[in-house]
């Protein structure tokens, strides 16, 4: 302890002190949980019962960038909630029948009646940001994979997919609205892509072309095994 003139003379200055690296332990990295509006897709719809499985870290789903200098900030964008707000709107919409499934598809397992199983991933997300000007338009990529098995786990196919999102406009009021704004408009990205490619992709095609040839022909009003 300092007693004397000479320490109450510094007494300000270490409580200055003090409150200056209070305010610097303060800050913290910049957070957006993304929010926004996911229109329903207008198609018509596959006639199949899809079962959809989300993963712990497809539901908490999260990017932190740690920032790279003083003048930059670190960020941390969750998309969790968005993911499966934007997947629930659109797999509705693409197919007859949509399952939450109550456990991953493993072998042995009692799962519910569908045709397959979905289990979206997102394996990659990367951000770009206008460090050395004012305008706030922000850039969002990701890249899922998609796994698509049977109600027992087995693979059926298999494939990636990346979505890109923009800032539209520079005049928003801060850069977490920007940040957001872009993230939305990548899921949107992802949603109208998947919608398109679904039936595309060749694995897919594949197993759609099988339930058909193994799909029981009508004779009258029998069934007649193929």
């Amino acid at each position: 302890m300092i007693s004397g003139p000479e320490g109450r003379r510094f007494t300000p200055w270490r409580a200055l002190l003090l409150a200056v690296f209070a305010l610097l332990s303060a800050c913290g990295p910049s957070e957006v949980a993304v929010q926004g509006q996911f229109p329903a897709p207008l198609m018509q719809k596959l006639p199949l019962s899809l079962g959809v499985w989300y993963d712990e870290g497809f539901r908490t789903h999260e990017f932190f960038d740690e920032a790279k200098g003083r003048a930059e900030s670190g960020w941390i964008v969750k998309t969790g909630d968005a993911q499966v707000q934007m997947w629930d709107t659109l797999l509705p919409g693409m197919f007859r029948e949509l399952t939450h499934m109550k456990a991953k598809p493993e072998p042995g397992q009692m799962n519910q009646a569908v045709d397959a199983v979905l289990i979206p991933h997102v394996d990659e997300l990367q951000y770009a940001i206008p460090t050395h000007t004012n305008v706030k338009v922000y850039e969002i990529w990701m890249r899922y994979r998609f796994e698509l098995v049977s109600p027992g786990g087995k693979p059926l196919a298999e494939w990636t997919m990346t979505a890109y999102g923009k800032t539209p406009t520079a005049f928003l009021q801060s850069d977490e609205a920007a940040v957001n704004l872009a993230a939305v408009v990548a899921l949107r990205d992802a949603g109208a892509n998947f919608a398109t490619n679904f039936t595309r992709v060749p694995q897919v095609q594949d197993w759609l072309a099988q339930r058909r040839n193994t799909a029981p022909r009508v004779a009258g009003n029998q069934e007649v095994e193929p």
